[in-house]
């Protein structure tokens, strides 16, 4: 498995990045600890989370999946053989989006306590406000990079307009560039990616990092009707995909998942894997099941008629 570049940072991560938006959610600390040694013993090492993981769960008030990704880190002392991403300025229950130079410098601090660590490996703009100049934002940033506490930033959720605004800004005031983009991609939803963004992350050389890989577990096969959404917590956010297009997709998923001998799951990551200008889509797991199909994928190889399938049904 070769570990590919983000963007031109430096920084080499695996061709896959495990998402720890399940942590404090949908899987306890025993099972993330769990799932974590699997995907790390397997040669990943590019993990995802966000300062407000899991805000959206009764109880929880957000930082509960940095609070169990730092807590198995320090157990496992393995800080040095990953590289940690993290987000910051979503809103969450308490507060509205906010990228000011002020939320930033002050978030990052408890980013950094609970993940036990001194830096992030990539700090991501997670929501733009839309209204803090993008100067402001950036110089936050830089402050932040100076003081060795942030290696390389990244952005998602953030408009065409605003992401080449800073793109701009960072090179005629000598601020850190944005080295990644995290966008809404899978087979089911190419379209915004692809008409709007990826112009702008090649004439950037910028990395990739899809999320919603999987389209919330639409694309491992399991929702096949109405009557499959309430197979797990997450089964409301694919009712959108049982459509003509939600079909086709499937009936090529089984159809080369098949021909391979592996999951739908494991084709359809693979399929990111392979498309123009993705370095690393993010996927989730709760159980060790679904991670096998994780640990499998990169080891795929879809030859020429799998992808033209899958392009087709998907487009």
């Amino acid at each position: 498995m070769k570990n590919r570049e983000l963007g031109k940072s430096g920084l080499q991560v695996s061709p896959l990045c495990f998402g720890g938006n399940v942590f404090g959610w949908t899987v306890d600390k025993k099972q993330s600890f769990t799932l974590l040694d699997a995907f790390i013993d397997a040669g990943f090492n590019f993990i995802d989370t966000a300062d407000t993981y899991s805000w959206w769960v009764p109880g929880n008030k957000g930082g509960e999946s940095e609070t169990i990704i730092g807590k198995w880190m320090a157990e496992r002392k393995n800080r040095d053989q990953i590289i940690l991403s993290t987000k910051t300025g979503s809103q969450n229950n308490e507060r509205p989006a906010n990228v000011s130079k002020e939320f930033i410098i002050s978030s990052i601090e408890g980013s950094l306590r609970r993940l036990k660590t001194d830096y992030i490996d990539l700090y991501q703009t997670h929501f733009d406000d839309e209204n803090t100049p993008v100067e402001e934002t950036l110089a936050a940033y830089d402050q932040l990079v100076k003081e060795g506490k942030v290696r390389v930033i990244g952005t998602s959720n953030m408009s065409p307009e605003r992401i080449r605004e800073s793109l701009k800004v960072s090179e005629t005031e000598g601020f850190p560039k944005y080295q990644t983009l995290q966008p809404l991609y899978n087979l089911m939803e190419r379209e915004s990616y692809e008409k709007e963004l990826m112009g702008i992350v090649k004439a950037n050389n910028m990395g990739v990092l899809s999320y919603y890989s999987l389209a919330s577990g639409f694309l491992t096969g399991k929702y096949r009707s109405k009557d499959d959404l309430n197979k797990s917590q997450r089964g409301g956010g694919v009712k959108k995909y049982l459509d003509e297009k939600g079909i086709r997709v499937l009936e090529a998923l089984d159809k080369i998942s098949e021909k391979h001998d592996t999951t739908q799951a494991s084709i359809s990551l693979a399929w990111l894997m392979a498309r123009p200008t993705i370095t690393s889509p993010i996927v989730s797991a709760t159980s060790l099941k679904q991670m096998e199909s994780i640990i499998k994928a990169p080891q795929l190889k879809l030859d020429r008629e799998d992808m033209d399938l899958l392009n087709e049904v998907s487009a």
